[in-house]
């Protein structure tokens, strides 16, 4: 494989803008699939992707095009998955910013967008969907030539659907895409680990982008971070099946079966190199991602507490943004305690855990990291509702950025719903024609919880939102404490404003009278906030 024939790159937009079909267009246009294995949403291995239809876990493939290789990087669209687009962005010199022609700039787009440029990688500006009938293809290139600054006929119009404009798109790829940077063949061999999963008979499967050097089969190789050695089982491209190869060159994307059983050897952002290469220089590797939402795992039957260490472990190794802590509770045993970035990473956590694993598991209410001052002066750290003290003297919580972009006349609706989570709205400006971009600050516990499913019902759907913590300030917070027959059920409980705090507690109620099974005596059912 010649370093000068190869192009790496991303497919990057906002959830739902067609990503996963237009990788599906290239695969069939390339013939890397054999068409009796050919379904919709190949890339997206997951059960849960196909019945969601969206991508949780980036996915790279190889395919073969006009002799040149080309290695795609397929990425999630929605923000709780951003950590995987930038770990994509940084194995790649090229990307695909893909924008819906029917929905036009939305701020992913934007966020995603940003990210590619401080990566310093080539844009290519595509449309999607253009075969629909609500498409407005002329605006949405001018608003996208407008956000990068080009002229309007730059920008691709395609059908990821029915393929038109596609082998164009590939054709733009090879031309405009840099062959891979880096060092040549004669250098010391380097990878980058930007993602990774556990095989039962060939250990950890590392996934890398070969930046020096070239690697062989059988070699004996040292990750920089962890310092542990071992020999490689099998190295390989992913065609999208994992494909044996006899070596991987400089710039390819591939991966490295390790054959380690210890999960925490492989870090994802980790250096592979020469097991005797001692003076050579790790890679810069990608910044740690803070978790910003916490929630406890408690395995419903005791036993399975061990399976469900295992099975956190493991799906770390594919989930680098993860964070686990063993956390032990009087009502609900021992288990652990989670951080993700987001709500609806959470969901996908608990899902794949409960069907990979097989296990019945109870999850706590998610809460954000909170500090509190307890009423003898100190300072705990707050990350679930369990942490919370009684009557605290004072407690901090994280605060938001958020950046909107909204129709103008969805505006109003979108202030009104900053202002019901406690926020404010601190500079409004035009982006494109018919798009302004609203910069707001607010408390992250709010934003979490619903501001997505109100600012969707508040706007009809056409709002879409990034956002990113930078402060910490005083909060006004109280536990709500959830008893059933006078007993507390600690995994109900939440932490709330306190000017919600009763309107919340009544709907808490209400909801668990709905839910819970109907008794032959009275069973009380209360929301209380400390005694």
């Amino acid at each position: 494989m010649v370093q000068e024939h190869i192009r790496n790159f991303v497919i990057t937009a906002h959830i739902d803008h067609g990503k996963s079909t237009l990788a599906d267009r290239m695969l069939e246009i390339t013939k890397t699939v054999d068409p009796r294995k050919f379904h919709a949403q190949y890339l997206d291995t997951m059960g849960l992707e196909q019945e969601r239809g969206i991508t949780i876990k980036m996915q790279p493939v190889t395919m073969e095009h006009q002799g040149k290789t080309l290695n795609l990087i397929d990425t999630p669209g929605h923000v709780d998955f951003s950590y995987e687009v930038s770990r994509a962005l940084a194995a790649v010199e090229g990307a695909v910013l893909l924008v819906d022609a029917t929905q036009g700039v939305q701020a992913q787009t934007v966020a995603n967008l940003e990210q590619a440029i401080l990566q310093d990688l080539v844009i290519i500006p595509v449309i999607n969907k253009i075969d629909l009938p609500a498409a407005e293809p002329e605006k949405v290139k001018a608003e996208i030539a407008s956000l990068l600054d080009i002229s309007p006929d730059t920008v691709l119009a395609i059908s990821a659907k029915d393929g038109t404009g596609v082998p164009e798109l590939l054709d733009r790829i090879i031309a405009e895409v840099p062959p891979p940077r880096g060092g040549g063949a004669d250098e010391d061999f380097r990878a980058l680990i930007f993602d990774s999963h556990y095989d039962d008979f060939r250990g950890v499967i590392a996934h890398v982008r070969i930046v020096d050097g070239g690697v062989l089969g059988r070699q004996k190789i040292r990750f920089a971070a962890a310092d542990t050695q071992t020999e490689i089982l099998e190295i390989g491209t992913f065609r999208p099946d994992l494909t044996p190869s006899k070596t991987l060159g400089g710039g390819a994307i591939g991966y490295i079966a390790t054959g380690l059983k210890e999960t925490d050897a492989v870090r994802i952002g980790d250096t592979i190199l020469p097991a005797k290469a001692k003076s050579v220089r790790p890679l810069p590797g990608y910044a740690e991602p803070k978790p910003v939402v916490y929630a406890a795992l408690f395995p419903e039957d005791a036993d399975d507490y061990d399976p469900l260490k295992e099975a956190l472990e493991r799906l770390m190794l594919n989930d680098a943004a993860l964070t686990i802590a063993p956390e032990e509770s009087h009502a609900l045993g021992r288990g652990f305690r989670l951080g993700f970035l987001g709500t609806l990473h959470l969901e996908i956590v608990v899902e794949r855990i409960s069907r990979d694993a097989g296990l019945s598991i109870v999850v706590t209410h998610p809460s954000v990291a909170l500090k509190a001052v307890t009423e003898r002066g100190e300072e705990v750290a707050v990350l679930t509702p369990r942490d919370f003290p009684e009557a605290p003297q004072a407690v901090t919580e994280p605060w938001v950025k958020i950046e909107l972009l909204v129709p103008p006349e969805h505006l109003s609706a979108v202030v009104q719903v900053i202002a019901e989570t406690r926020g404010t709205v601190e500079q409004t400006e035009t982006v494109t024609e018919g798009r302004l971009k609203v910069i707001a600050t607010a408390p992250l516990l709010d934003v979490v919880e619903d501001f997505a499913d109100q600012l969707k019902s508040a706007t009809s759907g056409y709002a879409s939102f990034s956002w990113f913590t930078f402060d910490e300030r005083p909060g006004d917070l109280v536990k709500l404490k959830v008893l059933v027959a006078h007993e507390e059920v600690e995994a109900l409980n939440k932490i709330v404003p306190r000017i919600r705090a009763e309107r919340e507690a009544r709907r808490m109620a209400k909801r668990l009278k709905e839910v819970l099974p109907a008794q032959l005596f009275s069973v009380a059912i209360q929301v209380a906030i400390g005694s």
